[in-house]
């Protein structure tokens, strides 16, 4: 462990909330994670240049910003990002809105859409961390894992689908993913592959995967990207193919200048979207990939990071960014740790600007390509969508909305779509749970259900029920109409109905109507309605209605076992009294 014992008893000495993650992973990092680290943050920095250089131009800025606004957020994400892997920077969702957002209020004048780009980023910054302090991380909670699993699936089709021109050997533009698809197939109709880059992208996904298969201690993407470069420079065949082009020199310096209130003003709209969109893409990034490292990321956490390394680059000469969908299945697959990754690409960036800007004039940019389709594809689970479907409909159904959503309306939307449709899933399974028949089976201990065990057997003079969902608007009628089927089905001489109600969490005013008249129905007939094993809370809403009269305390039973032996007057206990589970076991858990 590389760890300062001094520093770590001091650390013990501060409350936990108060130490920023990257300085609590810092004081507990391990030495073997360093080479994996610093390996991965080599091979991240061959696609951060690219990345960030592009997404710049997209923007409209100048691309030595896109740079800036990759080197700040690594290292500031680094202290105070959850994520142990997530690669924040410039994003292609987040573009072209920038892009809308600046070049009308700068007309023409790159140095104040610099400015302004800086200001959006201050603003989406601010947003999204008094969001943070506010905890309103608790929307990640909506995204489940069918959620997870389509967005993924779609974001490495996307993915894929952006790298294939790059690849080919030509470039393709496209207002959405049909249209690129479109363009695609039009270039390659219309001869536009250049045999050169497919021999250079063919071949470093060879180097790529033959490496990976073998198991090599040399990363395929390092060896890959290398070897490329070197041939492109040894041969000269810079002006034969595409190439990513020479770093620009300089560091991250503040742009502010010529900024007014009424810029502020103009700018609150986009900020709010940017700031949605940008939180939206990271937080489903950030947990998909902690949960396939069996860790956990507080939203509310990833949200405050992520707002102060907006506010950070903003006042650097960077505009807003997110979450990477390309880069963090990069530094994933080539064995990232922690975020120190993210500092070692930060700090080679700066060495490169300074030392060798030219170094990336020799780098085809169909290696690039070839890096990411393999990130990507890592992304696919196709596994897991057949699991859904083997194991649930529904939840297939909603990773499939996912998967189509982002494809078809972009990121947000899709999500947005997928996470209304997990609603409305939980709403139609709350409006229609399962609910069951209880009842005796011979050499089972406790009470079970009757649609399962056919030989089991009512007790006489009693009707028990049980409904799996807290009882609300939408099924209180179909609880009492389930009830009342129950009883009617029983036939005459049922004196007690018995309500297990175990599942039932919480119950609204329309449910407790629902409950009183039930209730009034069984009571006109001379039967007697207990309700079992209901927890205190729920039974506190029920006074709090004024209902304690209607349902005094024997009108509860804390077992099924124990209702049926007050109603039967089997009643078993030691010498003084006390009752005992009889031997049907009516312990809570026997239910069945």
């Amino acid at each position: 462990m590389m760890v300062d014992r001094g520093a770590e008893m001091t650390a013990k000495r501060i409350p936990r909330w108060l130490v920023p993650p990257g300085v609590d992973t810092a004081l507990t990092y391990e030495r073997a994670w360093l080479w994996p680290d610093v390996r991965a943050g080599l091979v991240l920095t061959a696609l951060l240049i690219p990345a960030g250089m592009g997404y710049a131009e997209v923007a409209g800025l100048p691309p030595e910003t896109g740079l800036y606004a990759t080197i700040v957020p690594l290292l500031v994400y680094a202290v105070f990002g959850p994520s142990k892997i997530l690669v924040i920077g410039p994003d292609s969702a987040l573009a072209p809105i920038i892009a809308a957002a600046i070049l009308p209020l700068a007309v023409g004048d790159e140095s104040r859409a610099v400015a302004l780009a800086g200001l959006l980023a201050i603003m989406v910054g601010v947003v999204l961390l008094a969001g943070g302090v506010l905890r309103l991380g608790f929307v990640t909670d909506l995204l489940s894992k069918p959620i997870r699993v389509g967005y993924l699936n779609a974001i490495a089709l996307i993915v894929l689908i952006s790298q294939v021109p790059k690849l080919l050997g030509f470039s393709v533009e496209g207002d959405s993913l049909l249209d690129e698809v479109g363009a695609i197939f039009a270039g390659i109709a219309g001869g536009e592959i250049q045999p050169l880059a497919v021999a250079f992208g063919v071949g470093c996904l060879v180097v790529i995967l033959g490496l990976t298969w073998l198991k090599s201690p040399v990363p395929g993407v390092l060896a890959a990207v290398v070897v490329a470069t070197a041939l492109v420079w040894i041969l000269g065949l810079a002006e034969d193919l595409p190439v990513v082009g020479a770093l620009p020199g300089g560091l991250p310096t503040p742009a502010l200048a010529g900024l007014e209130w009424s810029d502020v003003a103009d700018l609150a709209l986009p900020a709010l979207g940017i700031a949605l969109i940008a939180f939206a893409d990271t937080a489903v990034l950030s947990r998909t990939f902690a949960a396939r490292r069996g860790e956990t990321v507080d939203g509310s956490k990833e949200m405050a990071a992520l707002g102060v390394s907006n506010i950070a680059t903003g006042f650097l000469s960077g505009f807003p960014m997110c979450g990477s969908s390309s880069r963090t299945p990069v530094a994933e697959q080539a064995g990232a740790k922690t975020q120190f990754t993210g500092v070692v690409g930060a700090v080679l960036l700066i060495a490169f600007m300074l030392l060798v800007p030219g170094l990336t004039a020799h780098l085809p940019a169909a290696a690039l390509a070839a890096v990411v389709i393999v990130a990507a594809s890592r992304l696919i689970d196709v596994k897991g969508f057949i699991r859904l479907v083997r194991m649930d409909r529904v939840d297939a159904l909603l990773s499939a909305s996912a998967f189509l959503g982002v494809l078809v309306f972009g990121v947000l939307e899709g999500i947005g779509v997928a996470i209304g449709l997990s609603l409305l899933a939980f709403v139609i399974r709350s409006w229609r749970p399962y609910r069951a028949e209880l009842g005796r089976v011979e050499g089972l201990r406790g009470y079970h259900d009757l649609s399962r065990y056919p030989e089991g057997e009512r007790i006489p003079g009693v009707v028990i029920v049980r409904f799996d969902a807290p009882l609300f608007f939408a099924n209180g009628d179909l609880f009492d109409a389930f009830v009342r089927s129950r009883v009617k089905d029983a036939g005459p001489g049922i004196r007690t109905v018995i309500l297990a109600a175990e599942p039932i969490t919480d119950i609204d005013t329309t449910a407790i109507d629902e409950l009183v008249e039930l209730d009034d129905y069984l009571a006109s007939r001379g039967i007697r309605l207990v309700i079992a094993e209901m927890k205190d809370p729920v039974v506190d809403v029920l006074r709090e209605y004024g209902l304690r009269d209607r349902f005094p305390p024997e009108r509860f039973a804390p077992t099924v076992g124990a209702a049926v032996d007050d109603v039967t007057g089997t009643l078993r206990g030691d010498l003084d009294g006390t009752k005992w589970d009889d031997d049907d076991g009516d312990d809570v858990g026997g239910e069945r």
